[in-house]
């Protein structure tokens, strides 16, 4: 009797060892879901910025930008901005732009504040973007001398 015991017990041991060791290698499956959210305005901006790439920003440019080159500002049409920015882009070939500071304003507006270093010297980078209709427009966009 006791040996019979003694192998019911060993067999359900076995049992028990292989299932454990059975659903350990097939989790289960769950049911959370991931987004993966495309790269909105703001971001978008950044990356334009740290390529030197007026053409990364035309798309969120406003009708009309207030642009502030080292302390020189003036209100320019989109046309007149890219202008503007392909001169700067060209004699300011982007080495690097890294965000320092970030945040939310009324109106749903954004802006970013950053560190830009160019093959011309370091800027202070400043951009706001401002909530019109539906989307995200470039208002501002300064490059101020460190």
């Amino acid at each position: 009797m006791m040996k019979n015991l003694m192998y019911v017990l060993g067999a359900l041991g076995a049992v028990l060892v292989f299932t454990a060791f059975t659903v350990s290698a097939h989790p289960k499956p769950t049911t959370e879901v991931v987004v993966s959210e495309a790269a909105g305005p703001f971001e978008q901006v950044v990356s334009a910025i740290k390529a030197g790439s007026v053409s990364g920003l035309t798309p969120y440019m406003d009708n009309t930008i207030e642009i502030n080159i080292s302390g020189k500002s003036n209100s320019y049409s989109k046309t007149q901005a890219e202008v503007i920015l392909k001169d700067f882009f060209a004699k300011n070939q982007v080495k690097s732009f890294e965000i320092v500071h970030q945040g939310e304003g009324g109106g749903g507006s954004r802006f970013g504040i950053g560190n830009m270093s160019t093959a011309g010297g370091t800027y202070r980078t400043y951009f706001l973007l401002q909530k019109k209709g539906a989307s995200m427009v470039l208002n501002e966009l300064r490059f101020e001398t460190k």
